[in-house]
């Protein structure tokens, strides 16, 4: 019997189109290689730690630092100066301010005491530039006792003329030296700031 070519061209299409969708099995992945076996000998040791020495308290050193910087502002501020006319005792408008930024540090640091010193120029007798340096000092107190400070936290003194800032035999000499300063006297340090 004789197969129609028709009949033997599909099924040579079929067996190659059967063998030819089939898909080569893949090669196996390859392994890796066996670690080396350890040997006999043992790891290095590595020496201890050494502990790290303390660190000193900053938190400590650095409230000790601020605490010094704010009393050297403080002091810094009481430094300052009240000035006076020629042959007055009064208090100039502008020291005023001056005065009320004292009272705060007072009020603020209620163990701080002050020597109040008033001084005078050159010009005068000794015996007159002591008795207007007394009542400089004194109107500073006055002033300073009306704003609710204690008497007993300011002391007062005159040096007349004999301590001046300045020795020319000027106008401007004479102004620098016409003055009361403060003195600290007790308490003066943990200043705080008002």
């Amino acid at each position: 019997m004789r197969i129609p070519l028709r009949w033997t061209l599909a099924v040579a299409a079929t067996l190659v189109a059967a063998c030819g969708s089939k898909q080569q099995p893949e090669a196996p992945a390859p392994q890796p290689a066996a670690a080396p076996t350890p040997t006999a000998e043992p790891a290095p040791s590595r020496p201890a730690p050494t502990p790290t020495p303390a660190q000193p308290d900053r938190t400590a050193e650095d409230a000790a630092a601020a605490a010094a910087r704010v009393t050297a502002a403080v002091l810094r501020e009481l430094g300052q100066m009240v000035h006076f006319d020629f042959d007055r005792a009064d208090l100039r408008a502008e020291d005023r301010a001056l005065l009320d930024r004292v009272t705060a540090i007072l009020r603020t640091n209620t163990g701080l005491q002050l020597r109040i010193s008033g001084h005078a120029d050159d010009r005068g007798s000794d015996e007159y530039n002591l008795a207007l340096g007394n009542r400089r000092a004194g109107a500073v107190k006055t002033y300073l006792g009306n704003q609710g400070i204690a008497g007993s936290r300011l002391a007062v003194v005159s040096y007349g003329e004999e301590r001046p800032l300045q020795t020319g035999q000027d106008e401007a000499s004479w102004a620098a030296n016409r003055r009361a300063e403060f003195e600290v006297t007790g308490g003066g340090t943990n200043l705080r700031m008002p």
